[in-house]
């Protein structure tokens, strides 16, 4: 969780402890990039999918910045997400090595849909989550350092 407001931060604590079936508490320290926001970090280990319900339960509050990555597993696809305010939710697939993974329709589709050099590149920028990089970029530097909590799922 990149920043949240103090107010937020139990429902948040709530959405994750649903999403892990598991009693989550957050070691929740200031972000120097957004004065009054909080921040939190947490490392977790459940059964694959359980990035996109802790996506899915996190989505319910519109001004958090967060990202959720979920490393791949034998035989499935890992995933990482990121939501920013100003942007929204970015999603995608993630391969052993943690690189955004871009499947073949996609690329036809940029080729055949672009109008041009600076179209292509922008709808390729749009795949990768660029824009969503850039924005978290100062939020990630800021908790260099940070408390991480290590959170397990039950089942």
């Amino acid at each position: 969780m990149h920043s949240a407001p103090s107010a937020v931060c139990p429902h948040v604590e709530w959405a994750i402890s649903g999403a892990l079936g598991v009693r989550t508490v957050l070691k929740w320290t200031a972000q120097p990039a957004a004065p009054g926001q909080l921040r939190a970090e947490c490392t977790w280990s459940a059964e694959p999918g359980t990035g996109t319900r802790l996506m899915s339960a996190l989505r319910a509050w519109p001004m958090l910045r967060f990202e959720i990555t979920e490393d791949p597993t034998p035989g499935v696809d890992g995933e990482r997400c990121c939501h920013v305010p100003e942007l929204g939710l970015w999603r995608s697939r993630t391969g052993a090595n943690g690189d955004i993974m871009v499947s073949e329709d996609q690329l036809r589709a940029i080729a055949t849909d672009s109008r041009g050099a600076e179209a292509f590149r922008h709808r390729v920028e749009q795949l990768l989550g660029a824009a969503w990089d850039e924005a978290l970029e100062p939020y990630r530097r800021a908790g260099d350092g940070a408390p991480v909590t290590w959170l397990h799922s039950v089942g």
